[in-house]
């Protein structure tokens, strides 16, 4: 299974902001409709990534600077060199590099244009969707054997 088959479930659409964007707004966008995860900061609009901005790293600005922290820009608490992946990337390198890196969530890059984002829930959801068709088959192999 690759990164692509979790899109066709999910979905590309991807909520982005540039890094001069004030982090009252990013908070405005987190908290939905629908409620997100992580907001892709792309400052020329055109799908280059440059960081990522999720709730636990304006949590850890919170902690670091204080409510002022709610004065400044997506720019002050993003993550840059976040890692990314392709649509074509299979889902245990996705894995691998969720829990290596430690992120959440990961930015798919087609051809190095940003195409849709994927979190550690899609993963999981995917998962058990397979974890279950294997027990349906498995079931239905063992009951056709005896």
């Amino acid at each position: 299974m690759r990164v692509a088959d979790i899109l066709k479930v999910k979905g590309d659409t991807v909520v982005t902001v540039r890094s001069w964007t004030p982090l009252r707004s990013a908070i405005d966008l987190l908290a939905g409709p629908p409620a997100i995860g992580a907001l892709v900061v792309s400052d020329d609009g055109h799908g280059h990534v440059s960081g990522i901005v999720a709730e636990r790293d304006i949590i850890r600005g919170l902690h670091r600077r204080g409510a002022s922290t709610l004065e400044q820009t997506v720019a002050d608490v993003m993550v840059r060199g976040v890692p990314v992946c392709s649509p074509e990337d299979p889902i245990t390198k996705l894995m691998a590099t969720m829990t290596r890196s430690r992120h959440r969530h990961l930015p798919v890059l087609s051809d190095g244009v940003l195409c849709g984002i994927v979190s550690i829930g899609d993963v999981v959801r995917h998962r058990l969707d397979e974890m279950q068709l294997e027990t349906a088959v498995l079931r239905d192999m063992y009951v056709a054997g005896r």
